[in-house]
């Protein structure tokens, strides 16, 4: 019986070991330092298709050699398919990740700039310092240009600018940085009567300076300044302030002249302004104390608005609340469910909804709506008062010796008093209220539907207590956080 004939076995392939010592070389580049762990990524995210080509070639040479040998060929192999697989899945997942914009990603989720991330993304952190000096023309206006980094302003001696800076830059190594902080030079250029100080991170290119400056500058010099992230704080300055800023906090103290901010921060505080202040854009919380101007805030503040003494009309609009009132001698917080005011001089009007509203205090005229939300209303001087609202209660306190002629209706709701003067009839789908509280005064309207009505006697005419002039007012408290996907 004839011997089976033996079927040559095709050589193994070598393009699974050649790729794999190709990326171990790469990697081997990496733990020596000859190549740096964050150029090595880059490389491999833009080139990784290559390891594809090689690996084709091989096969090529491979099916070439055993075809002339009259060998079969052998194909990928489960090995070799789990392999191109592998590199085509972490390769287009290494691509997407390289062309990320990190720097945007850092600021918007507020990752700080500690070292470990830096790391991470293999740079490391290099410090410079510089200073400049210059003087500053009478009456001119500064502005400030700084695209990251702290601004800090405060009053100098004399007629001179001078700013302190100090630069973090962060790179694959001191050369880099060292060529960078040449190109990232501050500037100060003048223009009749505009001196402009420029903090020049971008002459980096994508690489990230961060460029925080101390300014010193007469009281007396206008202020505008453009700040993409970094905190910016004022201190004791005697002209207007303009503030376009990104992502930080703002903080402006001790302040003479009008403050305009236009805005998408993470926290405002202002306090002891002379003039007018006018905020629009978006804070999560926002402090405002001891102002002897107006004050009107336009747009989506979305955690706390705290306001505190303010001596002239405050104004607030947002996508839920309409508010405006001629005076503030107490506190208002405003929050996403919440609305609580004292010592609140009108004619007020009040326009949200979805929110629970407390008036201690109320002097003068007050028109306010509501809807889904409790409303209680102390009044204390009272003007002429209408108070409509949706599938909430109402509660408002009438102190003694206090006239006024009260309308109350509420259909599927009863009507409570404690003024036997007041004619109450609470039927079964609708109720009433009618009468005069004392003498003769202003009119005090009350509308519900879906809510009860309390016409309560106050204990005292007293409303909470303004500080007393000419001292210092005690400091607000940091606003109470609250969820951030609603707004006010």
């Amino acid at each position: 019986m004839a011997s089976p004939v033996m079927t040559p076995r095709p050589p193994r392939s070598i393009a699974g070991p050649i790729v794999l010592i190709l990326l171990g070389i790469l990697f081997l580049l990496g733990t020596m330092g000859v190549l740096h762990w964050h150029s090595l990524w880059i490389w491999f995210a833009r080139y990784w298709p290559a390891l594809l080509i090689v690996w084709g070639i091989i096969k090529l040479i491979e099916y070439e050699l055993a075809k002339r040998s009259g060998l079969p060929s052998r194909g990928i192999g489960a090995g070799g398919v789990f392999l191109v697989l592998f590199i085509i899945c972490f390769g287009l997942i290494a691509t997407q990740i390289a062309r990320v914009d990190w720097e945007r990603f850092r600021n918007h989720v507020e990752l700080g700039d500690n070292e470990d991330w830096n790391d991470w993304f293999g740079y490391s952190s290099y410090d410079y310092s510089d200073e400049l000096n210059r003087e500053m023309p009478p009456g001119s206006t500064l502005r400030i240009n700084d695209e990251r980094g702290t601004i800090t302003v405060n009053i100098a001696s004399g007629n001179t600018l001078k700013v302190s800076i100090r630069k973090k830059i962060r790179t694959e190594n001191q050369q880099d940085a060292d060529s960078y902080n040449t190109k990232t030079r501050p500037q100060i250029t003048f223009a009749d009567k505009v001196v402009t100080l420029n903090a020049n991170t971008q002459g980096a290119g994508d690489k990230s300076v961060t460029t925080d400056m101390d300014v010193y500058v007469p009281r007396n010099t206008a202020l505008v300044i453009a700040s993409r992230r970094g905190n910016v704080t004022i201190t004791g300055m005697g002209a207007s302030v303009e503030i376009n800023h990104h992502a930080g906090d703002i903080s402006v103290t001790d302040h003479a002249g009008n403050v305009a901010l236009t805005l998408e921060s993470k926290s405002v505080r202002l306090a002891h302004v002379k003039g007018d202040v006018t905020l629009q854009g978006r804070a999560d919380e926002v402090a405002v104390e001891d102002v002897d101007g107006a004050v009107r805030l336009n747009g989506e503040f979305q955690e706390s608005i705290r306001l505190a003494r303010v001596s002239r009309t405050v104004g607030f609009h947002s996508s839920r609340t309409d508010l405006e009132f001629a005076r503030l001698d107490g506190q208002l917080d405003l929050d996403r469910d919440v609305l609580r005011a004292n010592s609140l001089a009108g004619p007020t009007r009040l326009i949200t909804r979805s929110k629970d509203i407390t008036l201690d205090g109320l002097s003068g005229d007050l028109r306010l709506q509501d809807e889904n939300g409790t409303v209680e209303v102390g009044l204390h001087k009272p003007g002429n008062i209408q108070i409509d609202n949706r599938k909430g209660d109402i509660t408002v306190s009438v102190p003694p010796n206090t006239g006024v002629k009260v309308e109350a209706r509420a259909r599927g709701g009863e009507i409570q008093s404690d003024f036997s003067e007041l004619k109450v009839n609470n039927g079964e789908d609708q109720s009433s209220a009618s009468g005069s509280i004392g003498a003769s005064g202003p009119r005090l309207v009350i509308n519900n539907e879906n809510g009860t009505i309390e016409i309560r006697r106050a204990s005292s005419t007293a409303p909470a207590t303004p500080p007393t002039p000419g001292k210092p007012a005690k400091t607000l408290p940091a606003p109470p956080a609250a969820p951030v996907e609603s707004e006010n």
